[in-house]
């Protein structure tokens, strides 16, 4: 082997060292802001009286955590090219509110969650998905985080994109019925359909 092509195999070894340490800082601060808003959200939901004030509390906690404007996008699919602004807005004020009902309406006020953090790894550059084990009411559930790094002025730093709950996805799972509705009346179907979930007393 000659001294040329030794320098390049040790510069190649070189690379991946200080990449791999690159990909473990990303994951690692990735995985401390999750645990963050978690614990955030464990402590309000241990201190919570009621469910409605569970909800009014944890609202701006999950606002800041989660890319709604992402999930929104990606959740309705390709149709969302064809929704007005004042639409798309509408749609985002409204799926927001769908979701923050929903994740709450999983939590007894006082009875709070345990969770564990059994690993995290970068799928893209700044992209990095963060699997956990929760234990709550006795029963255990594996959660992914999907998170993506911020590159505006309003999405700085990690945000929420995506939950995979036992292996179902938050945005796939609402894409199959944003799908429907879309092909049924487009962007007005859509929005009638959230506008009835945020209005469901259930």
């Amino acid at each position: 082997m000659n001294c040329h092509s030794l320098r390049s195999i040790l510069l190649l070894l070189t690379s991946l060292i200080f990449v791999g340490r690159a990909d473990c800082s990303v994951t690692d601060d990735a995985q401390k802001q999750l645990k963050t808003w978690v614990d955030q959200v464990v402590d309000v939901a241990s201190h919570a009286p009621d469910r409605e004030v569970l909800r009014t509390k944890v609202r701006p906690i999950l606002e800041n955590c989660i890319n709604f404007d992402s999930m929104t996008r990606r959740a309705v699919g390709p149709g969302w090219r064809q929704f007005t602004p004042d639409q798309q807005r509408e749609a985002i004020r409204l799926f927001t509110t769908l979701i923050i009902r929903t994740y709450t309406a999983k939590f007894t006020p006082g009875e709070v969650p345990s969770t564990t953090y059994k690993g995290s790894f970068s799928t893209t550059p700044g992209r990095v998905e963060i699997t956990t084990s929760s234990l709550y009411k006795g029963s255990h559930y594996d959660i992914v985080y999907r998170l993506e790094q911020g590159s505006t002025a309003n999405t700085q730093g990690w945000r929420i994109t995506d939950i995979v709950i036992e292996g179902v996805s938050m945005v796939a799972n609402y894409r199959t019925q944003f799908d429907s509705e879309f092909q049924q009346g487009g962007a007005a179907s859509v929005i009638k359909s959230l506008t009835h979930s945020v209005n469901d007393p259930k």
